[in-house]
């Protein structure tokens, strides 16, 4: 048969990944789909081309009766101007077979030439209602059984809503969802759920999630008794250049088709848009938009700003308080002093080349010292401690909300393993009640058979959980206990290392610092010239302070840029089970390594610089050759004051270039590759493929952005009482802009659940117990 010649041809090929394999053993056991396989069909499908039927707003195939639920996007071998022929064969082949088992499995396509590049083909991608039941039950989707009539509570500021009115959005605009009693879908119980249209009864992000859950568990090609499959891979492999599911609209003017709900235009015209920066995130809509996971993070980052006004409110107070109080500092005044700090011999700060020096030249540096380092200060630090707690504690009350308002309360019960975690189960478990043999097999490449959909004791469960069958448990796994340690300590081994090539860092910023206070030192005057604006002003610890965060900051970002690709690696070799899973030993790995190099030399300036320098006539050396740092006269603070700024401040205008101004130009210039004059109409999927790509961990930079600033906020405000106020200023921008570049400049993502913010929680709440720490020593 012409499907099997296919594969058993490409067995003999070889493949330069092993991604994404499964050892075909016990095939006769793999749970398949109703619709069937690659293997078990007599005839080779292709997805039918269409011309463009000219209508750039449409969201279905030409028959104008089925939706598009993903795009699938390739470049034809055919067109190719390349010489590698065999290579684009191989390729062509492994598509093919790809697209014949989507159709085998029940998928409907349709693939239409791009209007502006020949050589591209975009494949349109339809779930038909009998695939959308199968496989929602499959994956456990919640979806209405009736619509909720349960009255809700007033709000105890619901006499106040006259003044909030202003920042609400306006629900002429944005209508409020209608709220339903949900279930997990059962075919057998279809008659119960609340089903007025078919069309409708799927929204179109449960549609592309569904259809996602499929196209990465088809399988592509066999060779030497392993499966490759799933469509990450074979867009990482060039097979497909892209795969994602279609906005709705334009989002600068709604769509002409009546019937398109216009959700893109909306977000941004309420959200996106700069004249909505005052107004209030529409957090239901961006949740059916865009799904749970990028509604929790949004909804996060909302609460988190609101708190964080508070916070600057009271940290400008403090800064005011310092700054007209610096001038009746006792300490400043008493160093300005002629009679006093002028007559004050201080010791040379290095053992040659440097004089005695008099107190009186450190004058200003003393003033602003004072700045920061005020009654004020410890205020503020007593506050920030109980605000911290009390933001922690509010956003678990409000985070409970959201978990009932969507639904999302049983969620871990419904999450399915990753594709690429079901590939590898082949490791045998023994229960260590009954002493029986555990298997499993996982259902990439098909899902369940129809008649294995059941309830009671015969109930078979997707991917590598426990299922029964003839009364026997069974489950595999993707490596012994003995490989799951192996894999952990080499896990930990690599993080470690990264931690200590971070020490390694600081260390040389130290010595950077202790060589250049020498040089700095020699050049120290005996006594003030007050004329002198640079002697006023820039004495050796400052000058040492801002070379030196400037270059400690270059090395952060460079170490950044290297370890998110080895943590990326390191968590793909774990294997974690679920996307959370994965997720979570992520964060933990990145924000452990960013922690420690963010925050080190913070710490180093707070609780160790010039703690162990000797005393007059007896110093302390380091590595036997440079005489330990010392403080300014007045203290570290003011140093430390100063590389917050640089790190924070630098780290703020990085991010925005990598998230605004680096999207922007890519899209400006693919535009005027592809257009180059033309006024072409073309439509829907062509307009998204040359948006960018926002990536599966994207929202997992965003939360790492906000974490890092969280610890500079709590961890050291107390030599910086300002950093809320930057804090919330940065917040109100990245909010919107957030905003602005996932309406405009970004593919409609794949819509995902999620309960929480995952492991960030127990990270905020480590950073603020440190804070309470840090905050009390340094006061």
């Amino acid at each position: 048969m012409m499907t099997r010649d296919v594969l058993l041809e490409m067995e003999q090929e070889e493949d330069d990944d092993e991604d994404g394999d499964i050892e075909l053993e016990n095939l006769d056991q793999m749970i398949v789909s109703n619709f069937g396989t690659l293997e078990s069909q007599h005839d080779f499908r292709s997805p039918e081309f269409e011309e463009f039927n000219g209508k750039p707003d449409s969201l279905f195939f030409n028959d104008g009766q089925r939706r598009i639920d993903f795009v699938l996007v390739y470049e034809d071998e055919s067109r190719k101007e390349t010489n590698k022929k065999r290579s684009n064969e191989k390729q062509k082949r492994k598509r093919q077979a790809y697209e014949s088992n989507l159709i085998h499995d029940g998928l409907q396509l349709e693939a239409t030439r791009s209007i502006l590049d020949d050589k591209l083909v975009f494949v349109k991608v339809h779930a038909p209602w009998e695939v959308l039941c199968t496989y929602a039950e499959i994956m456990h989707i919640k979806l209405p059984l009736k619509p909720n009539d349960l009255k809700t509570r007033s709000s105890a500021f619901s006499n106040f809503n006259w003044f909030t009115k202003v920042l609400q959005v306006d629900e002429s605009i944005i209508k409020p969802e209608q709220e339903f009693f949900t279930a997990p879908f059962e075919k057998n119980r279809m008659s119960d759920f609340y089903i007025r249209d078919r069309e409708t009864f799927f929204n179109p992000a449960t549609r592309s999630r569904i259809v996602y859950f499929i196209l990465s568990r088809i399988k592509y090609q066999v060779r030497d008794n392993v499966k490759k499959f799933g469509i990450n891979k074979l867009v990482s492999s060039g097979i497909y250049k892209a795969a994602f599911p279609l906005h709705d609209c334009n989002f600068s003017h709604p769509s002409k088709d009546f019937s398109c709900p216009n959700e893109r235009y909306l977000l941004y015209r309420e959200w996106g848009h700069p004249r909505s920066i005052y107004k209030k995130q529409p957090l239901d809509l961006i949740r059916k938009y865009y799904g749970e996971k990028i509604g929790i993070y949004f909804a996060w980052l909302g609460y988190y700003t609101q708190m964080l006004l508070l916070a600057a409110v009271v940290g400008v107070a403090c800064f005011i308080y310092g700054y007209v109080n610096q001038n009746n500092c006792t300490w400043s005044k008493e160093v300005c002093h002629p009679d006093i700090g002028g007559k004050i011999i201080m010791c040379p700060q290095c053992d040659s080349h440097c004089q005695f020096w008099k107190l009186n030249i450190t004058c200003e540096s003393s003033k602003k010292l004072c700045i920061f380092d005020s009654f004020g200060t410890l205020v503020f630090a007593v506050f920030m401690g109980v605000w911290v707690t009390l933001f922690l504690e509010f956003w678990k009350r409000r985070q409970a909300e959201l978990e009932y308002e969507w639904d999302t309360v049983e969620l871990q019960q419904e999450e399915q393993p990753r594709p690429e975690y079901e590939a590898r189960c082949t490791h045998v478990v023994i229960n260590e009640i009954t002493q029986d043999e555990l298997h499993s097999y996982p259902i990439v490449g098909g899902s369940m058979k129809k008649e294995n959909i059941c309830s009671g004791s015969d109930c078979v469960r997707t991917g590598c959980e426990a299922f029964y069958v003839t009364g026997k448990e069974e489950e595999r796994v993707p490596f012994t206990t003995w490989g799951k340690c192996i894999r952990v300590a080499l896990c930990a081994s690599a993080v470690l290392f990264w931690i200590l090539l971070i020490i390694a860092s600081v260390i040389g910023i130290i010595v950077y610092r202790l060589s250049v206070f020498i040089v700095f030192s020699a050049k120290l005057p005996e006594n003030l010239n007050v004329t002198d604006p640079i002697q006023k002003y820039l004495t050796p610890q400052t000058a040492t302070s801002i070379t030196a965060s400037l270059i400690s900051f270059i090395i952060i970002m460079i170490l950044n840029i290297i370890y998110e690709k080895v943590a990326i690696m390191i968590t793909n070799f774990e294997l974690p089970r679920t996307q959370t899973d994965y997720e979570n030993s992520l964060t933990m790995k990145m924000f452990l390594f960013q922690f420690v190099n963010y925050y080190s030399s913070c710490f180093y300036i707070a609780f160790f610089k010039g703690k162990f320098v000797g005393y007059p006539g007896d110093p302390v050396y380091w590595l036997g050759k440079y005489r330990n740092e010392e403080c300014d006269p007045g203290g570290c603070l003011f140093e430390l004051t100063t590389q917050l700024t640089i790190i924070m401040g630098g780290k703020a205008i990085w991010n925005n270039i990598q998230e605004v101004l680096l999207p922007w130009v890519k899209n400006l210039i693919g535009r005027c590759r592809t257009v180059s004059g033309s006024e072409k109409v073309t439509p829907r999927w062509e307009q998204d493929y040359h948006l960018q790509l926002m990536g599966s961990l994207g929202l997992f930079y965003e939360y790492l952005e906000m974490i890092i600033q969280f610890g500079f906020v709590t961890l050291f405000v107390a030599s910086f009482p300002l950093a809320p106020l930057l804090a919330l200023v940065n917040n109100i921008l990245e909010i919107r802009v957030d905003a602005w570049k996932m309406t405009t400049q970004y593919r409609r993502m794949v819509p995902e659940k999620a309960q929480d913010i995952g492991a960030w929680q127990p990270i905020m709440q480590g950073i603020a117990i440190l804070a309470v720490v840090t905050n009390v020593s340094k006061t």
